[in-house]
């Protein structure tokens, strides 16, 4: 069955300093997460994290690392990883000038392509995370369909993110399917309507995505975790949009 984590960007508020980070993490422990993806909090030593996440039985599977970390530094964002006990290096977004053309989208194909050998040859994958611009159509060809050709299901894993998928325009059991053998770890996210007709972003059953049926199709794709985020909590406390998310998703059979 596939595994529930928390996606610490939800609370990256509450993770400026190694203080801070391990007050959270005992806070999503409490909550009965066991896995955690590290994004967008303060620097901590790789070594220290993985001490806290070990003394309160979590694991930190997963992370988004910055695009000039994962291209300039490739070595050393292995080591870090490594330290962390984490096997999976994470791309939150490709650059801005990479989206609007397709010189742009080609020199970011052929600046991430070494840094995807090195990874895979370390023992360790590569993922990229989805948000809504990638179904936008260069000369013809959404840039995420550009992204598939461009690199095998061994060379790159897809963070689908539920939320961008449904923003996007896109059918997401369409994309599950077609993501097939490159969804290791994916991202929860609900989406709702305000009355003004704008979507804004909701705790894990909150929304109108029906999960019910979303994590069986992410589960027959082969997602191994699914990492709850909320990049908005719209004035609620984060940690309590954790928490409702997961109880929600325990009341599905899907959390411990």
């Amino acid at each position: 069955m596939i595994k529930i984590g928390a996606q610490m960007y939800t609370v990256r508020d509450f993770c400026r300093t190694p203080e801070d980070i391990e007050a959270s993490l005992k806070k999503i422990a409490a909550m009965g997460y066991r896995y955690v993806q590290y994004s967008g909090c303060g620097y901590i030593e790789p070594a220290k994290l993985k001490e806290i996440c070990d003394g309160l039985g979590l694991r930190v599977i997963i992370t988004h690392t910055p695009y000039d970390r994962i291209v300039k530094e490739t070595e050393a964002v292995i080591a870090d990883h490594a330290a962390m006990g984490c096997g999976y290096i994470g791309l939150g977004s490709m650059p801005d000038w990479a989206r609007n053309d397709r010189a742009g989208l080609e020199r970011f194909f052929e600046e991430i392509a070494g840094p995807v050998q090195k990874i895979r040859a370390a023992g360790m994958q590569f993922g990229y995370h989805n948000h809504s611009f990638e179904f936008v159509k260069i000369e013809g060809e959404r840039l995420f369909d550009r992204l598939f050709r461009r690199f095998a299901p061994e060379e790159l894993g897809i963070i689908m993110d539920t939320y961008w998928i449904q923003h996007g325009g896109g059918d997401l059991y369409q994309w599950i399917e077609k993501a097939a053998g490159r969804l290791t770890c994916v991202h929860l996210k609900d989406m709702g309507m305000r009355s003004d007709g704008r979507q804004h972003m909701e705790a894990v059953g909150d929304g109108n995505l029906n999960f019910a049926a979303i994590l069986p199709a992410f589960e027959r794709a082969g997602a191994e975790y699914a990492f709850v985020e909320q990049d908005d909590c719209n004035g609620e406390d984060p940690f309590v949009c954790l928490g409702r998310s997961l109880a929600y998703l325990r009341e599905l059979g899907y959390a411990e």
